[in-house]
């Protein structure tokens, strides 16, 4: 029998040790012991918030003082083993084979990425981060040691705080973000389309591990990726809540508490759940199509009725400032920006890591037959430039409302407030607020009905199309995750538990590297019959 053959032979052994009740079907380990881990959780910090508090506040003391270094340095490699691999003879490589055709165009695969990948987070942090950095930057204390100015800071220099609050916003949501995301898909697309494993993490360290992955091993990465991608998600949708109820309450005076936030995410999973029962191409395609054009409506009318020439020349200078901080900001020792670089960079680098399997294997899924070349180009550069114009776009804006219009009250605003704050200032703002809130809400629903899919994926052992009732399982699950945490201490919990499962999964995806190169070793071989030259 072929290589492949075997391969393909215990694939479908592995399959076949799911189990099935009530008619929902689930890999034992990963499905029972990641569900065991979540409940024990959700109870824990439902039974005692406060404690919870504490615990998840000095998680996040203890992970972001001690590994900070090895955080950044992973993410910075990440990024060039991309650009590796984008410009070598693998990059002609196509997920599905030589012969495989895209599912979808061009359109509709960056609706979907940028959906749901980052929308959710962008909008609550796309104005809070930047006016943030701006303000921290330009404070006359800006460079002392509890200061959280990027950098250092530019104490009273208007011009050099701006340009270090844009380029360390872009640095967040830009190359980096998505070189782990590229990675994780990459691995997950090649093992499923190029070999005919399943769908599922484990599945991207056969290369190296072999059959080893249908044992303890691939069920301890495959629970790790279900806890990571629950906490991430979580993560977001707590932040998606408390926005959607800021919006509510600058709108319609609806009170600020957990409870509303508690409502906001009960009404969602509804509306997650219709989403799910349409599909894919009919549920999370459509509204991520739908969410994109207003997100690029609120985004114009932002362009055209502030300083247009102002945001247009901003963008460029930004994306200049951001490629030459990107050297400063990625430096991962020596820092004297401790307080941002803890709890602004590796926050981000453990959310999105954490983030990894969702978007890396909905991307994945998405993504048949585009070559690798492609797939790493694309989803490098797409996602930045429109995270970088939607930061540009309303940071200008924002900032000239505080510098110039004397808006105080933004630059005081809580964070889930100050993209209301701002656009209150602007006209037809309770159109545009409005639009704001229905914004929050599809992103939450996008991102919450593809991370279901994902999870469902996961835990029945990469099966694809399970029962639409295993999905809105997970659905609760997440939900339950997101009520607990936001109880157990709100933001600084969301962020823990992130950066719990961040850390962990930042290694999976360095040992990922190593199998993605021997899989497109053996896919080159495959499709092109010799071993490109190096």
């Amino acid at each position: 029998m072929s290589e492949l053959g075997v391969v393909l032979k215990e694939s479908h052994n592995f399959r076949s040790r799911n189990i099935s009740f009530f008619g929902m079907e689930f890999h034992p380990t990963v499905f029972f012991v990641s569900t065991f881990l979540m409940i024990t959780l959700v109870i824990s910090t439902l039974t005692f918030p406060k404690e919870a508090a504490v615990f998840f506040a000095d998680i996040l003391v203890i992970v972001t003082s001690n590994f900070n270094w090895l955080m950044a340095s992973l993410a910075n490699v990440f990024f060039l083993i991309c650009l590796i691999i984008m410009i070598s003879p693998y990059g002609k490589i196509r997920l599905g084979g030589s012969a495989a055709k895209p599912e979808f165009g061009y359109m509709a695969w960056f609706s979907m990425l940028f959906a749901a990948g980052i929308g959710v987070g962008l909008v609550f942090f796309g104005i809070s981060e930047p006016i943030t950095h701006f303000t921290s930057a330009l404070a006359p204390d800006a460079g002392e040691a509890a200061s959280y100015a990027p950098l250092g800071g530019a104490p009273g220099d208007i011009a050099a705080a701006k340009r270090l609050g844009l380029s360390a916003t872009i640095f967040h949501w830009g190359l980096h973000p998505w070189s782990i995301f590229v990675l994780a898909g990459m691995s997950l697309g090649l093992a499923n389309y190029n070999f005919g494993l399943p769908l599922s993490i484990r599945s991207g360290f056969y290369p190296v591990f072999g059959d080893l992955v249908w044992g303890p091993l691939g069920s301890a990465i495959d629970t790790l990726a279900v806890l990571a991608t629950v906490f991430g998600l979580a993560t977001s949708l707590g932040l998606g809540a408390q926005q959607a109820l800021s919006g509510l309450n600058f709108l319609f005076d609806v009170t600020y508490n957990i409870t509303n936030q508690i409502l906001v995410i009960f009404a969602i999973a509804a509306v997650t759940v219709v989403s799910l029962y349409l599909g894919l191409k009919k549920g999370v395609r459509r509204l991520s199509e739908i969410n994109l054009a207003l997100a690029g409506l609120l985004c114009l009318f932002i362009l055209f009725v502030g300083p247009t020439l102002l945001i247009l020349t901003d963008f460029a200078k930004n994306l200049v400032a951001y490629i030459q901080e990107m050297p400063a900001l990625s430096n991962p020792i020596g820092r004297t920006d401790q307080p941002f670089f803890n709890e602004w960079t590796i926050f981000y680098w453990a959310w999105w890591a954490s983030w990894a399997p969702f978007v890396g294997m909905f991307v994945a899924r998405i993504s048949k037959g585009r070559s690798i070349r492609e797939f790493i180009f694309y989803i490098l550069l797409i996602p930045t430039l429109i995270s970088s114009f939607w930061i540009t776009t309303f940071s200008t804006v924002s900032i000239d409302q505080i510098v110039n219009k004397g808006n105080t009250a933004l630059a005081n605003a809580d964070l889930p407030i100050k993209l209301f704050v701002m656009l209150g200032q602007l006209p037809f703002a309770e159109i545009t607020s409005f639009m704001g809130i229905i914004l929050i809400l599809v992103f939450f629903t996008t991102s919450w009905d593809s991370g279901s899919l994902v999870l469902d994926t996961i835990s029945a052992g990469g099966k694809i199309g399970t029962k639409k009732s295993q999905r809105i399982l997970w659905v609760a699950m997440v939900g339950m995750v997101a009520i607990s945490l936001l109880i157990g201490g709100g933001l600084k919990s969301l962020q823990s538990a992130s950066i719990i499962t961040g850390l962990p999964f930042m290694i999976v995806i360095a040992l990922l590297v190593v199998c993605i190169f021997k899989g497109l070793h053996q896919a080159y071989k495959q499709d092109f019959g010799s071993i490109p030259d190096h």
